[in-house]
């Protein structure tokens, strides 16, 4: 019985998400200058881990209705795993866990920690429902863990930690307009919904995604050149050329075939560009800590 409420608090709170936060902040961390001390290295996963835990946790609570309707048995609020009264007493916990640390780090670590929460609260309860504003706030969500990073090991941006927010925050906008894509049949006829999708249409939304991705592209390409240590590092460069390949595909793809919800192309799109944006998060871990010059 234990081991089944770890299971539905796992699943509840998508921690396999949270390792890739924890590696993107040591990620930043490294490429912002050095390794903080053991304990705040330490401590300073705490927040990312949990705040982000807690942050899935309470969307499932605000869209367990949603996801009712839709039949989401996966969700261990859907199928009874976990009670409502359990996930928000996983939901507190989750936040206290994760805020706490940050009083212990650095104003700036804790002034990004407690935004998030707020943020993922506001978001699960109203933002997602407005224009564009639920969008971007997810791709945004993609770059704090590096901006976290860099501040807590810096008190002002890196360069690089900025090229490599706006390629993720392209990247992962474009992935967002094409998930809008995906489900424009049952957002506008089932749940009539007016997002981006529903004013741009389908063959627009393609072409603003391939737009997105490509400047993404042009960006990790452009870092390479510029400054240390991506700049001359085979490590960086062999990785990210697969990776902006990938993206390259996905973005045609999306203007091709991404005209029909219908098409299974859409799992493609879904699948590679994860995987993608995966493999780029771990090789700006790579280059940061080997640099193999070409």
């Amino acid at each position: 019985m234990q081991m089944a409420s770890l299971s539905a608090v796992l699943k509840l709170t998508r921690i396999e998400h949270s390792v890739m936060l924890a590696i993107a902040v040591v990620a930043a961390e490294l490429i912002s200058g050095v390794l903080p001390s053991p304990g705040i290295f330490v401590l300073a996963l705490i927040p990312p881990i949990f705040v982000s835990m807690g942050a899935f946790a309470v969307n499932d609570y605000f869209d367990i209705k949603v996801d009712r309707f839709n039949k989401r048995y996966d969700r261990p609020l859907v199928s009874k795993k976990i009670s409502k009264k359990g996930a928000m007493y996983v939901i507190i916990s989750c936040f206290i866990i994760g805020i706490l640390p940050s009083v212990f780090i650095n104003a700036y670590a804790f002034i990004i920690v407690v935004a998030f929460a707020v943020l993922a609260i506001l978001y699960s309860y109203k933002l997602k429902e407005v224009l564009l504003v639920g969008n971007l706030y997810i791709a945004f969500t993609m770059v704090i863990p590096f901006i976290y990073g860099n501040f807590i090991v810096a008190d002002s941006f890196n360069t690089n930690i900025i090229l490599i927010s706006f390629v993720i925050f392209l990247s992962g906008l474009a992935r967002e307009i094409h998930g809008m894509m995906r489900d424009y049949s049952g957002d506008t006829k089932g749940r009539h919904i007016k997002n981006v999708v529903y004013y741009l249409k389908l063959r627009n939304s393609g072409a603003v995604a391939a737009v997105l991705y490509f400047e993404a592209i042009a960006i990790s390409i452009a870092m390479f050149f510029l400054y240390l240590p991506f700049q001359g590092n085979a490590v960086y460069l062999i990785p990210i050329v697969m990776v902006d390949i990938a993206l390259a595909y996905v973005a045609v793809l999306g203007i091709y075939k991404g005209k029909n919800p219908k098409s299974a192309a859409y799992s493609i799109i879904r699948n590679a560009s994860l995987g993608a944006m995966s493999v780029a998060l771990l090789t700006y871990l790579a280059a940061a800590l080997f640099y193999v010059a070409i």
